[in-house]
């Protein structure tokens, strides 16, 4: 039997804030989501020229922070900028926008169901991080969800 493993392109999603980004990258299979690194955001495009030398990335999703009546938060027009510049430095590379909303507290409670100490929560690149972590893993189940209502709908 010969079992051929097809390994894709990683999938990165962004955690944008105007001083930290945080990001996270599916494996080579598109199954898990775990952070990579949080970065200075003024250092982020060339950062991600570097992980893209080593990296092949087939999307990029972001958090798009809304308000609670789905309008644009105030750093809204600060992601938006980003995602120019990420297009303008990286055109063959999608952008897709996720909804952000409750991703930092949603962090701060996993930290905390999985034994992080104090000290360590309080560090504020590990919030970011796992915030991408969680906007990757919803994009990752919607994807999931829409895929499987396509190929049903096929049959």
């Amino acid at each position: 039997m010969n079992l051929k493993l097809i390994l894709m392109p990683r999938i990165l999603a962004i955690d944008y804030g105007t001083k930290r980004t945080g990001l996270a990258v599916t494996d080579p299979l598109q199954i898990i989501a775990t952070a990579l690194d949080t970065v200075d955001s003024s250092q982020l495009i060339p950062f991600l020229k570097k992980y893209f030398e080593k990296e092949q990335v087939s999307e990029m999703v972001i958090g798009m922070p809304k308000k609670l009546d789905n309008t644009d938060s105030s750093n809204a027009a600060a992601v938006k900028k980003f995602i120019e510049l990420f297009k303008q430095s990286f055109p063959a590379i999608p952008v897709k926008e996720a909804d952000e909303r409750f991703t930092s507290s949603l962090a701060l409670d996993a930290m905390i169901a999985g034994g992080m100490k104090k000290k360590d929560r309080q560090v504020k690149g590990n919030v970011d991080k796992i915030s991408a972590v969680l906007i990757l893993q919803n994009y990752l189940e919607s994807k999931r969800i829409y895929e499987a209502g396509v190929s049903s709908s096929e049959k």
